[in-house]
């Protein structure tokens, strides 16, 4: 039976990884289609954020049913609860990757990126990818020495988000109240994908020591075990 357990727990780190890894394909594609108008790319993303749902539903059912016949304690139980709240930022992050995505939608055949804002905000796409791959490795090696490094993107982003506002609240702007719109609220997405990305971060590493960090706290540099280990 504690094989069986543990063998579920590896099945609940892999689907985490899973999850994470079509994460970064949907922020990859909808930054793409943000900056560069294609609507073909904007659609598939937005139709696959389905499969991210689904899988991130499922991942909730298999951790529940381990938390009910296998009454697990200590790391094991931090284990499964982590993966529930885990399982919810991941999917949040994937319905940002497609409310961008449908930025592109809504204004085709018109550039979704206000004038003036296009190197602000493929910027900010570049970072969105750059801090999903870094997640799916902290998922996947427990690496909590990439924390550091994804609030390093974080606060990038937060310096752009705000540079955005700026933009749009000078009296430079020229940009229609729709452009204004869309302008604060894409930067928002943007700047939220990667609060996400670090708070997932921040469960990986309640998992790997069994406290919780907070944003003002030095993170160790723990080569940690892998996830289903006690």
């Amino acid at each position: 039976m504690r094989e069986v357990f543990h063998q579920s727990l590896e099945d609940v780190q892999a689907r985490l990884v899973e999850i994470a890894e079509l994460v970064t394909v949907a922020i990859e594609g909808a930054t793409r289609a943000f900056g560069t108008s294609d609507v073909a790319l904007a659609e598939e993303v937005i139709e696959a954020d389905a499969v991210i749902d689904a899988k991130a539903a499922a991942l909730d059912e298999l951790a529940i049913e381990i938390l009910a016949r296998q009454q697990p304690v200590a790391r094991d139980l931090r284990i499964v609860v982590a993966a529930l709240r885990v399982s919810a930022s991941l999917e949040r992050m994937g319905d940002i990757a497609e409310h961008i995505a449908q930025f592109t939608r809504m204004r085709f055949p018109e550039r979704a990126i206000p004038k003036g804002l296009k190197s602000t905000f493929t910027k900010m796409g570049e970072l969105d990818v750059e801090a999903a791959r870094k997640l799916t490795e902290i998922l996947r090696t427990e690496d909590l020495g990439l924390l550091e490094e994804l609030r390093a993107l974080e606060e990038q982003l937060d310096d752009l988000h705000l540079s955005v506002f700026e933009k749009v609240l000078s009296d430079n702007w020229q940009g229609e109240a729709a452009a204004t719109v869309d302008a604060t609220l894409a930067s928002r997405y943007l700047e939220r994908f990667a609060d996400h990305a670090v708070s997932v971060a921040k469960k990986v590493s309640y998992l790997a020591t069994g406290e919780w960090t907070t944003q003002t706290d030095e993170i160790a540099v723990i080569a940690g075990p892998a996830i289903t280990k006690n």
